[in-house]
């Protein structure tokens, strides 16, 4: 059986392929949102952005890639951001498909948003807008952790909750 090798840094095209899929999801779901008014799209945004720092704060502290360039390039900024944590921490959490709901509310809540506005007016270009974000939210993501970020991670030979969720080889 071949052993998949890990990257102890990132190439630099995964991890602008990663961040790309990632803005521009949220970019797609503020445009959608921005059509009840620019204050929601900015909430949404400032949402966006609360999940990414709950991010770097609760997990990537804690990753092997703490300082390091990981498949996201979160690594990296995280030391500039946070101390390091405690590596055990990272192989002791556990995710749950409901504690991932709050990541799962960026696609819901411009998609229904989205629905509502095809609703009221109907226009292309919006079942277009539509139509690319659940594709990137989707299959995008899919993917970038299944065929680039993932695949390649140290931390999932360590141990990582999120692999033994989506049922990854670790």
């Amino acid at each position: 059986m071949e052993q998949t090798k890990t990257y102890e840094r990132f190439p630099t095209w995964i991890v602008g392929l990663s961040n790309l899929v990632a803005v521009s999801i949220y970019g797609l779901g503020a445009y959608i949102l921005s059509g009840f008014g620019i204050w929601l799209s900015g909430l949404y945004l400032l949402y966006c952005l609360g999940l990414e720092l709950r991010l770097l704060k609760e997990s990537c502290v804690n990753c092997y890639y703490y300082g390091k360039v990981c498949g996201f390039g979160k690594g990296k900024l995280c030391s500039w951001l946070f101390k390091k944590g405690d590596p055990r921490k990272f192989c002791e959490t556990e995710i749950s498909w409901a504690s991932m709901l709050p990541d799962f509310l960026v696609l819901l809540g411009p998609v229904l948003g989205g629905i509502i506005l095809l609703f009221q007016n109907f226009t292309w270009l919006l079942v277009g807008v539509l139509a690319l974000l659940i594709v990137l939210s989707l299959s995008g993501n899919a993917v970038v952790r299944g065929s680039l970020a993932c695949k390649y991670c140290g931390q999932r030979e360590l141990g990582c909750p999120a692999a033994k969720l989506f049922g990854m080889k670790e």
